[in-house]
């Protein structure tokens, strides 16, 4: 139970991503109307459905007033950093037949290092690994994926295999959305 005498109204913004540090468990956003950084824990983060999102990326969240400043307390929607491209843009078409591209489809992370710029996950079902590429997890909103992680994955047939073309959250994959 929180004392209300610590905590101010909710309140409804939009803004984007200033910075978010998977490792560190939070990052901070910056609100369209301006005033202070916006504190987004990972943990507000997760229950949304991503353990990450990208620099820059759109976001619209509830955002409640304590004695530590402004505390994003709800994430409502994530879009990818403006000017970013169609996800499946960011994959040469040498490598990749676009048109070929499956459903959105539920998996789950085997690894990703970031700074390799790429990790595998495997979509249920099915025993092949999916190449993920770090500009398409950026490109979808993501920053990073932890071991472990529910995502959707829109899969293509790529020249050395399997490959995304698009991350969303793990529910807009079991309900057969874009995430969008």
């Amino acid at each position: 139970m929180t004392d209300d005498s610590d905590t101010g109204p909710r309140e409804t913004l939009r803004g984007h991503v200033k910075w978010f540090d998977a490792a560190k468990g939070f990052g901070f956003v910056v609100a369209e109307q301006g005033g202070p950084d916006i504190l987004l824990h990972a943990n507000v983060l997760r229950n949304f459905g991503q353990s990450s999102v990208a620099d820059g990326a759109q976001v619209q969240l509830v955002a409640q007033s304590t004695r530590r400043g402004m505390q994003a307390v709800e994430v409502l929607e994530i879009e990818p950093p403006e000017g970013a491209a169609d996800p499946a843009e960011a994959l040469d078409e040498d490598q990749v037949d676009l048109d070929n591209a499956g459903p959105m489809e539920p998996a789950r992370v085997k690894w990703f290092d970031k700074g390799k710029g790429f990790g595998f996950a495997n979509v249920f079902g099915k025993g092949e690994d999916v190449f993920i590429h770090v500009e398409v997890l950026r490109r979808s909103g993501f920053a990073d994926l932890q071991p472990g992680e529910a995502v959707g994955l829109r899969v293509a047939d790529g020249a050395r295999g399997r490959m995304a073309v698009q991350v969303t959250p793990w529910d807009a994959a079991l309900n057969g959305g874009d995430g969008a």
